[in-house]
């Protein structure tokens, strides 16, 4: 029996350095794209796909990430005051059920694998999924609901995947692929961050996973490998053959918003798709392009 995917683990210690001095006192998930912080269109699309429960894996100078997702009664009151219905309602979008967010400290930087680990008592025997804030997605239907619904046809492990230039495969996460009907491909192995000439293909895991909690056990052996890291990469490719494992073709364009063109591209792209803000932008880009 399939289990119900319930639960989202969210990696947010980053220092985001490659944004300073911006992240020097402010959280870089923190970053609005548009109107909206980065934290908060994952959590969105975590729960259009049906996720209930989040743990957000934290660093020091981390607690407005928490903050923004509490009830802020102060502002809420001085809107009500002010009759401003509008911004009422955005924040309210903002408000988390009771008890539906967690925390954890990664204190010591050692990978995206040792962050998913330091989330192991909340993961406990359950699927969970893993979401990277700085990959936005811009889809018609969200990245993780696309991924949850082929979850439920596949049952094991999945990963959402593009297909990048082969001369950047040294930047992720690929994939060697066995059967592939266009939109689901078997995983037979996975190899993090190779040279391109020892790439197995050019699929690339971005940023959301679906996956089984036997992951754990083997992150928790504190394996090193790419970077001198306790790579998630790794741990996954330990659960090929022992589960099922397939990559989908998502539908949708991502954003690599840990890097400044990406993050900047992402601005434009989302404003673009507000009826109240594409003519505006449209014109003002007519003057700089």
């Amino acid at each position: 029996m399939i289990k119900k995917l319930r639960k989202a683990v969210l990696p947010v210690a980053g220092l985001g350095t490659r944004f300073l001095p911006a992240t020097k006192a402010t959280a870089k998930e923190m970053l609005p794209v548009v109107d909206k912080p980065l934290i908060q269109y994952a959590v969105e699309e975590a729960r259009a796909a049906g996720i209930e429960q989040f743990c957000m894996i934290t660093g020091r100078g981390k607690t407005a990430l928490v903050e923004h997702f509490d009830v802020a009664y102060e502002l809420e009151a001085t809107l009500r005051e002010r009759d401003k219905t509008e911004a009422l309602e955005a924040l309210r979008a903002t408000q988390s059920e009771p008890g539906s967010i967690t925390t954890v400290r990664q204190q010591v930087p050692l990978g995206l694998g040792h962050a998913i680990w330091c989330a192991r008592a909340f993961i406990g025997d359950d699927p969970f999924a893993i979401l990277l804030p700085d990959d936005l997605v811009l889809a018609d239907k969200p990245c993780l609901l696309q991924l949850a619904e082929a979850y439920y046809e596949t049952g094991g492990n999945i990963v959402a995947v593009t297909e990048v230039p082969r001369e950047q495969t040294f930047r992720y996460g690929i994939l060697k692929v066995g059967k592939d009907d266009g939109r689901l491909v078997e995983v037979t192995g996975l190899v993090e961050k190779p040279a391109p000439k020892d790439a197995p293909s050019n699929l690339s895991i971005i940023g959301r996973y679906i996956l089984m909690p036997e992951v754990i056990k083997y992150l928790g052996k504190m394996e090193r490998g790419a970077g001198n890291e306790v790579q998630l990469t790794d741990g996954m490719a330990r659960l090929i053959g022992e589960q099922p494992f397939h990559g989908l073709r998502y539908q949708g364009t991502r954003f690599d918003c840990g890097d400044k063109v990406g993050f900047l591209e992402a601005q434009i792209a989302f404003a673009l798709k507000r009826p109240d803000m594409a003519d505006a932008v449209h014109a003002f880009l007519k003057k700089y392009v």
